[in-house]
């Protein structure tokens, strides 16, 4: 019984004490200071509740935040085939994107890209980007689920507005568990032109032709007047062949529709299909006469492809069209004038049911790690300004729609540039979408064997596809 009185006592001087100490420390400090400072005293409350709110979380996309700062410091590996001068090309274009935002583009080129990037993927050590020259090469690897999808990263209705939407078709390829938006367009080379040289051209009264007719009429005209109006050739060492199959598809999206196509370098239209043998059938009437071609039919196996465009500009010239992409230009004489002497024409259509297709290749840019600083510059991909400066230089055509036409230095690159964006169908080189195999091997065989004149052409496209079937 003592012990239990003795608890409740000093229970009682306990809680007694504890409110003796409770109104002291409300009534603190003298009362006329309580009283005189209200204002402080709300200020001091004030500045708590700021204290020990939430931050507020900065809005915009990635790149819009990158560009105020938020991802200063950190850095994005990227990986792909420029190398040399286009590896500086690509590094200027990025140079003031870097120092705005403070990201590190880490890039690496190397000439042997396409072998690497499988090793480095498989292996776990996948770059942020990549940039593959062969969207062929990036589908296979979408389909092992590596390749992180941007239908929900990138502001879909954005790249809408800003691509022509075959390149976002083109960007669509299998996943492992569906389709997916594999990567983002920025670099193109246009492919279906038709090079002449302007100033002798114009002075022989010739005129630029709008269809496949008046392509022919011209071809004919030029036979008539005592030269062969085409200079081809398909040399290019191991890759012998190669550009035959540029002419075949520029053909095939002139004869059948975008989905044929499609289903063409999917392996699902077969090369021994009437699609293909009458585009091949088409391009036959201009390589396999000898009078349309310089140096007759024979000579095409034979002529490097960087050479063949040499004759146009003897004077006068040997031959009057190439038909090679915007790349050629590298191998015309340094002393030739863009717009002045030489110039180019679109490829004209052949069945106007299927518009004005263009063929093109180009670099499509695949995001493999999730970060935020990732996005952004995978955002800032997407836009005109992230290849301007390249552009300027020269060589090169955006895909983007923002991309200004006054940033081209000719009058040529500007006309390309419009026809891309204008394109009623854009597809990519089919050659570069099939596997190995085919595209770089028994197609360019095929093609090779059939204007060599070692093999029929029925022959030669049952060689072409064992490329699929084997």
């Amino acid at each position: 019984m003592r012990k239990a009185t003795g608890r409740k006592m000093s229970l009682a001087l306990m809680l007694c004490l504890s409110f003796i100490m409770v109104l002291s420390a409300c009534g603190g400090g003298n009362n006329s200071a309580a009283k005189t400072d209200p204002p402080a005293t709300q200020a001091t409350n004030n500045n708590q509740d700021k204290a020990t709110a939430a931050p507020v979380e900065a809005t915009g996309s990635p790149l819009e935040l990158a560009m105020k700062g938020e991802y200063k410091g950190t850095k994005v590996t990227m990986f792909g085939p420029f190398v040399d001068a286009d590896q500086v090309k690509f590094e200027t274009s990025i140079k003031e994107f870097e120092e705005k935002t403070g990201i590190d583009i880490q890039y690496e080129g190397s000439k042997e890209f396409e072998a690497t990037i499988n090793i480095r993927v498989d292996g776990g050590n996948a770059p942020d980007i990549a940039d593959f020259p062969q969207p062929g090469l990036l589908a296979s690897i979408a389909k092992t689920g590596k390749v992180i999808d941007l239908t929900s990263i990138l502001d879909q209705a954005k790249l809408k507005a800003n691509y022509n939407q075959s390149w976002l078709d083109m960007a669509t390829m299998d996943g492992k568990d569906g389709k997916i938006m594999s990567g983002v367009w920025n670099r193109s080379n246009v492919k279906s032109l038709v090079w002449y040289p302007k100033k002798q051209f114009d002075e022989a009264g010739y005129k630029v032709p709008e269809t496949w007719d008046e392509l022919m009429a011209l071809t004919e005209q030029i036979a008539k007047d005592g030269d062969p109006a085409w200079s081809i050739g398909i040399e290019s060492g191991a890759a012998t062949g190669w550009p035959a199959t540029d002419w075949v598809e520029d053909i095939m999206l002139r004869t059948t529709t975008p989905e044929n196509y499609d289903k063409w370098v999917k392996g699902e239209l077969p090369f021994t299909s009437p699609e293909v043998k009458h585009a091949i059938e088409v391009m036959s009437d201009i390589w396999m006469n000898k009078d349309y071609v310089y140096g007759g039919t024979k000579s095409i196996v034979t002529t490097a492809f960087g050479d063949a465009a040499l004759p146009l500009f003897d004077n006068p010239p040997k031959a009057w069209l190439h038909r090679q992409a915007n790349f050629i230009t590298s191998f015309f004489p340094e002393t030739a004038k863009v717009d002045e002497d030489y110039a180019w024409f679109y490829l004209p259509s052949i069945d106007s049911q299927y518009g004005k297709p263009v063929l093109v290749a180009g670099d499509i840019y695949a995001m493999f790690n999730d970060r935020p600083e990732v996005r952004a510059v995978m955002e800032f991909f997407t836009t005109g300004e992230s290849i301007k400066t390249w552009v300027q230089s020269g060589g090169v055509i955006a895909p983007m729609n923002d991309a200004s036409l006054d940033w081209y230095t000719s009058e040529s690159d500007r006309r390309m540039a419009k026809l891309v964006q204008d394109a009623s169908t854009l597809r990519f080189d089919g050659s570069d979408l099939m596997p190995g195999k085919v595209g770089a091997g028994t197609f360019w065989k095929g093609m090779t064997d059939y204007v060599s004149g070692t093999a029929s052409l029925d022959d030669a496209l049952k060689q072409i596809q064992s490329g699929w079937d084997n």
